[in-house]
């Protein structure tokens, strides 16, 4: 009873923090019409990654609440995308996006080898976005228009989904890719932390 609690309070939280979770990022880079220090590239990565775990999981007809802020994620990243193509000066190039992403989507079910040998690359697909984010800040060395707040609810989220995995599939392709980007999500969360405390300490100054 306790444990069925638990798993409620889990996928619920982890539902309405992923509602919301990209909300400071987008609000971050309106307000400052910069996107220093936000990687394209790592976006691109996390929504392919995205797209294959949600898919898989719609495959071999997993429990919804286990996968279900996985849509309400992508579109957030949509948007986000769109905001830093525009940024960039770069909006004409999101028809090429839409159109790739899309027959992608439509590729991966066509057979099962390839929903399950893209599965096994999602693990790689988002540590390497990660990674991408995390070099993007080392080389700016700055967090201005980076969220701190997106990547602590990233990082719980992560969190939570390790122990509804645990205790509903207990897939280990699945359990092991959010371990991973748990430790991911935090380090590029204490990065963001450790610039904007620098960048504070240098206008005190």
């Amino acid at each position: 009873m306790e444990s069925d609690m638990l798993l409620h309070i889990a996928n619920f939280s982890t539902l309405f923090v992923c509602m919301v979770l990209k909300f400071p990022q987008i609000f971050v880079l309106m307000r400052a019409k910069s996107t220093t220090g936000v990687s394209l590239n790592s976006l691109l990565l996390e929504l392919i990654g995205f797209i294959v775990f949600v898919t898989y999981q719609m495959y071999y007809n997993y429990p919804p609440p286990t996968y279900l802020e996985y849509p309400i994620l992508i579109a957030q990243d949509v948007i986000l995308l769109l905001l830093i193509l525009h940024y960039n000066g770069n909006l004409r190039q999101s028809l090429i996006y839409a159109l790739v992403f899309v027959g992608g989507w439509q590729l991966l079910t066509v057979k099962k080898w390839i929903i399950d040998l893209a599965m096994s690359l999602c693990t790689f697909i988002s540590a390497t976005s990660k990674l991408a984010q995390l070099q993007c800040l080392w080389r700016s060395k700055d967090s201005g228009q980076v969220s701190a707040l997106s990547w602590g609810m990233a990082t719980y989220t992560c969190m939570a989904r390790i122990y509804t995995t645990t205790v509903t599939t207990g897939d280990m392709q699945v359990l092991v890719r959010f371990i991973v980007m748990t430790l991911l999500n935090l380090w590029v969360l204490l990065t963001v932390l450790y610039y904007q405390r620098n960048s504070s300490s240098k206008k005190r100054d």
